[in-house]
This record gives structure tokens, sequence and C-alpha cells, in this order.
């Protein structure tokens, strides 16, 4: 017996709806999608056109969607996250990227391309390029570093993450991807000088252009509102080590710090509610031209910092 997909995604989508899942019809139209293995588009145009589901289909479409009720990620149920133009294998013990974390990015962006423009100047002498080296610190399923490598291949990209699956997760994001970023095991709040607890930084200490991190920064008593994350982000990627969530990401800056040239550039993402607090506890640091940079949404999001030339 087989279920009109039509009449599937709409009950689907009123389910989900009542579940309180904020995109009820994008998801069930998602989910569909995976069951299918065709695009949302082609969900759509099958909708319309009458298409069926079988009933093996139709039994895991079910089951998908309870799980989804349940307010399970849908990155955990069909295994991939969109990221600028990458798909990423995310799963559980891994933090799903979000799209707002795409503004670090283009941020990155922005500065290799100044570093680029500045280094080839006006001299008529050919130059040897120089290769701009970033590094991501807690990187997580590797978004932030394999985006950046993906939309400036020139560039030579590092990521470090603590977590054993996240860091294996990263390795096989990058592999999958056939992009060739270096995938580092190890504490991003360590000093990189040692060669200890961050093996493989030693050698850019001083000489990275640009230090990317989304550092876990939610304050210690805080709880998150969404049980996707509440339930099912890790509380390693989460939580910042203290009241105001501050702890962590100022460690990581004095990580990045070291891992800096004179002039080199931090990109640190943070709660939409540490936008004043954040860029405070860089100045204090010694940090120069500090700015924050808000979402599309409007919401303080990213702050900037140089390191003293």
């Amino acid at each position: 017996m087989t279920t009109s997909l039509r009449a599937a995604v709409r009950e689907a989508t009123s389910r989900l709806a009542a579940a309180g899942v904020p995109s009820p019809e994008v998801d069930a139209v998602a989910l569909a999608a995976y069951v299918l293995s065709q695009g949302p588009g082609e969900v759509h145009r099958g909708m319309v056109l009458g298409a069926r589901l079988s009933e093996t289909q139709a039994s895991r479409y079910a089951d998908l969607l309870s799980h989804r009720a349940a307010r399970v990620p849908l990155q955990h149920l069909t295994g991939r996250a969109g990221f600028r133009r990458l798909e990423l294998g995310v799963g559980p013990g891994t933090f799903v990227p979000r799209p707002e974390t795409e503004l670090a990015v283009e941020l990155v962006l922005a500065e290799l391309d100044r570093v680029g423009a500045a280094s080839s100047g006006a001299s008529v002498v050919p130059v040897v390029p120089v290769v701009p080296v970033v590094v991501d610190l807690c990187t997580g399923s590797g978004a932030i570093a394999l985006a950046v490598k993906d939309e400036r291949p020139h560039a030579r990209v590092l990521a470090v993450e603590l977590s054993d699956l996240a860091y294996r997760r990263a390795q096989h994001n990058a592999r999958s991807l056939d992009l060739d970023v270096t995938v580092i095991l190890g504490d991003a709040t360590a000093d990189p000088r040692a060669g200890v607890d961050l093996p493989g930084l030693t050698e850019v200490v001083g000489r990275a252009a640009v230090v990317v991190s989304n550092p876990p920064y939610v304050p210690t008593d805080a709880v998150p509102r969404d049980p996707e994350v509440r339930d099912h982000d890790p509380a390693l990627a989460l939580y910042g080590g203290s009241q105001d969530g501050l702890a962590i990401p100022l460690a990581i800056a004095r990580t990045a710090a070291t891992l800096l040239r004179p002039g080199g550039l931090l990109v640190m993402e943070h709660a939409d509610t540490q936008g004043e607090t954040l860029p405070a506890g860089l100045r204090a640091e010694g940090w120069d031209e500090v700015h924050d940079h808000h979402d599309l949404a409007g919401r303080p999001r990213t702050t900037t910092a140089r390191r003293a030339p």
C-alpha cells in the first residue's frame, strides 16, 4: 500500500508545528527528501504531480518524524548540515553549524583579501606570493576552516578540536570534501609554544594572518532555550567556563595572540548578550582595533581584534 507524498508532508508539517519545531514545513520536506534521496525541489514537484511513498518509505518517514517531533536536530537525523557552499557530515557529539556563523567566515575572507592586496602592492617586480596562515580554534565539524579553504584555496588552514569525536568528524569532512585542512586534536586554551597540548601548531607561532574561533560561550548558569541545543549539542562546545561565559573565549584569545603575527586578526563569535563584554575583555588584554559585528538578524554576533604591531 502506498501513501500520498503530498498528504504525508502536510500531516508531518502539522505534527512538527504542534511539537514547536521552528520550521515545520521546511523540516518535513527535508526529511521526505532524505527518505527519497531527492532534493527539496524534487519533493515539492512530486507533491504537485501526485507522487506516492512506498510502505517502506512511509514507515521510515514516520520514524524520522517521531524523532524530529521529540526535537532531535534535523541535522542529526539526516547526518548532513549545509554551511555556505558545503555539505558537512554532522551527528551526535558534534556541534551543528549555524547560519549566523557564516559571518565569521565572511570576516576571515575579507581579511585574507586585504592581506593579499597589501602584499601584491604596485610593484612591477615579480613577487613570490605569501601563503597566509589561518587557524580555526574549536573547529567542531570543521565548518569554518573548510569553508575558508574552499573559498580561498591559496590559504594554509589549520583547525584545532578538543573533542575526539568532533576531531574525527572534522577529519572525515576534510577528506570527503577533498579540502587540504590540517586538523589537530588539542586544547585551544593551551600555549602552542609548548608543543604538548597543541601538537602541530608550534611552527606557525607568530605567523598566522588570522585566527578564528566559535568557542564555547554560554554562561555556566544559563540553560539554552531550544531543546535541540540544550539536549543534543555537546556541553563541551557550549559552556564558556564562567558566569559571564567569557573565561574560555578569553583564554582562547590568548592562544590566538601567540599564534598571530603582529597586526594579525582575531575573529571570534559570541552570544548576542556578549556584544559589549567580549570586546571590553579583549581591550583590557591589550588588543587593538576591537570591533563588534552584527549578524543578518541584527544581533551582536562576532568580534574582531588585532594583535598589537
